[in-house]
């Protein structure tokens, strides 16, 4: 019998993708880079391994959502002082933050375990067509929308 081989943190070989956000809509796009920071597109995944790649989101501005979720999709913040529940629409959220509308959907879409936080530092989201990850070539990764 066979045993199944499990994936060691030194095997690990990451890739990096261009996501461009423009006209995406905001959870498909979410869950599928959620999928990508797991590294579930790979076969040799491994649930209890960070075998996933980075992710370079460009454009965070011009994501897209359905029905009326711009004006009531509600972000809540408390400090955990008494009388300091802060509460935002999503369309206010666009306009100050952008690129934390993206790292919320994202965010809320992996498991909630010891990996997550190692894996959300490889998501790196830019409001416009500029990044500075040149260097890395990251590829272009074509998401359905």
């Amino acid at each position: 019998m066979k045993v199944t081989p499990f994936l060691k943190k030194d095997e690990v070989e990451r890739k990096w993708w261009l996501v461009d956000a423009e006209g995406k809509i905001l959870g498909r796009l979410a869950s599928q880079i959620a999928k990508i920071l797991m590294g579930k597109h790979k076969p040799q995944y491994t649930p209890h391994a960070d075998c996933g790649d980075f992710v370079v989101v460009i454009n965070a501005e011009k994501i897209r959502v359905t029905g009326k979720k711009m004006e009531q999709k509600l972000y809540r913040f408390h400090s955990g002082y008494p009388g300091n529940l802060k509460e935002f629409t999503l369309r206010e959220m666009l306009e100050r933050n952008p690129e934390k509308v993206i790292f919320l959907a994202v965010k809320r879409m992996l498991p909630k375990n010891r990996l997550r936080d190692r894996r959300l530092k490889r998501l790196k989201i830019y409001v416009g067509s500029s990044h500075p990850h040149h260097a890395q070539n990251p590829q272009p990764l074509n998401l359905e929308t």
